[in-house]
Parts: structure tokens; sequence; C-alpha cells
């Protein structure tokens, strides 16, 4: 009886340890995500799904549904060798001209020099929040995690699960936060050559072409809505794990992380160009790690 008691209790710990919202593993791609243009340019290959950009198309996937609040991952291969002048995006956004939007955009380059990735932040359309690193690992050899934590007190870019960026919910400082329009998921990659390299001074290489990046452990753990208008679902008095205090604040180890890759790997903060904006966004003046 005692040990038949033990595998009760352990099995009651596996079940609240999945309802709290951490997938074991990804959704096959169809489940979750559909392609949205160039058709021909995103192929199934079992379990990875390719995106390929070459001098006639770019191509990009969708979710098939809408969501506010909750957590997004993917796993990303970005294009090998000389990727200049493209740019492989993920993100989340909403429709319409006055929309909120989470940018990663993984900047292509010369072969030998490290990628650059450019988070964006747009909230009722207004945009021009960029943060630049380079990372710490070559993301075109294996796939690495990429994640949006997304709660109604923060937002969390996260590498390998290691926090890069993070917007607070700063309202009572009368500062806009995305939480009243639902998102949905996408990727892309296309052609940039006009700024993506060094400003755009470097080209595309198109005799490098098809360049391809590869995608798996597609997981979305959010709150879905039936339709973009009625968000009383995820947005009312119901509490879901990413509303708990110990997930939607860093915690010390993650604090100490995102000071580390400040520290070493940024290389572009809006909040510090004066040229830019000779007045310190409010926002910059308020958040502690920037």
């Amino acid at each position: 009886m005692v040990g038949m008691d033990l595998f009760k209790c352990m099995m009651m710990i596996v079940v609240l340890v999945i309802s709290c919202g951490e997938s074991v593993s990804g959704a096959k791609f169809d489940e979750l995500y559909r392609s949205s243009w160039a058709m021909d340019h995103c192929v199934n290959e079992g379990e990875v799904t390719k995106l390929k950009l070459d001098n006639y198309s770019g191509a990009g996937f969708e979710s098939r549904s809408k969501y506010l609040f909750g957590k997004v991952s993917i796993q990303i291969k970005l294009v090998e060798g000389d990727s200049a002048g493209t740019v492989t995006a993920f993100y989340m956004s909403s429709d319409g001209p006055n929309h909120n939007e989470f940018d990663f955009e993984f900047l292509g380059n010369k072969t030998g020099e490290p990628y650059i990735v450019q988070t964006n932040i747009y909230v009722n359309g207004v945009g021009n929040r960029e943060q630049r690193l380079n990372l710490w690992f070559d993301p075109t050899t294996e796939f690495h995690t990429y994640s949006i934590l997304w709660s109604k007190r923060t937002v969390v870019f996260m590498v390998d699960e290691t926090p890069i960026r993070v917007q607070k919910n700063l309202e009572d400082k009368g500062i806009p936060f995305a939480k009243d329009q639902a998102m949905g998921v996408y990727s892309s990659i296309w052609n940039a050559d006009d700024w993506a390299t060094q400003g755009g001074l470097v080209k595309t290489d198109w005799s490098h072409a098809p360049f391809v990046a590869s995608y798996k452990e597609f997981q979305i753990d959010a709150c879905e809505i039936p339709t973009t208008s009625d968000l009383s679902k995820c947005n009312g008095d119901e509490k879901f794990w990413w509303d708990e205090p110990t997930v939607s604040e860093l915690s010390l180890h993650q604090n100490h992380q995102l000071i580390w890759v400040r520290a070493n790997h940024m290389i572009y903060d809006y909040c510090f160009d004066a040229a830019r904006f000779p007045v310190t966004p409010l926002e910059c003046q308020h958040h502690r790690h920037l």
C-alpha cells in the first residue's frame, strides 16, 4: 500500500506540473500553423518545417488561432553560410494600424560574421524600440529555442530560456502596455538588403540562394480566444500560470542572466540613441536594466 500511495503521489505531481502550462514537447506544424504566403517556399520535412528565400520570393507562416497572454516558443536553425541581406523573423502581432507587436528579427551577415538579433516592441502602432545583440553561439549549426512570454505584468524575450529583454507594464507611469489586443504568431524570411546588413552596405548574394531557415518544436501555451473582439476569456478574473508573480517576474538567476547578456552582447539600445531620441523615452527612465 505504501508503494501504491507513493506512485499515486508521484502521478499527482506530474499532472500538476503539466497543468501549469509547460508543454512536454512541441506540436506538429499543421496543428498550430499554416503557410501564409509563397506556399511553395514553405516545406514540411517530417518534424522540420523550412522557409526558403530565393530571388523570386520569400515565405511565411502564421498561427491558426490568436491569443491573449501566454508563452510561445519555437526552435530555429538560421540560414547557414553567407546570409547577408536576409532577415528571418519570429513574432507576435495583432491586426490593424494601431497594432501591438513583439519581434525577433535575425539579421543575416557575411560568412564568419555573427548573426545579429534585433528585438522590437510596438504598442498601439508605435514601434522604434529596437535593441540589438550578438548571440553567444552560432545559430546556424544547431536548433535553438526562441520564446516570448507575455502576461499582464511583463513581456520577456528569451533565447534558450535566457532572458534577453524585459518590458514591464508601466501603465501606472503613463506608458501604454500591450494587453488589449489578441495576437497571432508568425514567422517569415525575406530580402531586406536595403538595411539588414551593415545598414544596407552589404547586399544579398543570390548565388547562395535558396536561403533556408529551419523550424521544429512548435509550442504555444497561451490563452486562445474565440474571436478578436471577445477578450473576456483571457482578460478576466481567471488566473493562468503566467499570471503568477514567480513567473511574470524574473528570478534572481534570470536577472543575473539578463545583466550578463546586456553587458557582453548588447550592441545597440534605442534608449541610449540620443540622435534618434534627444529626450530619453519615458519607459527607459523606469526600467532597471536600461
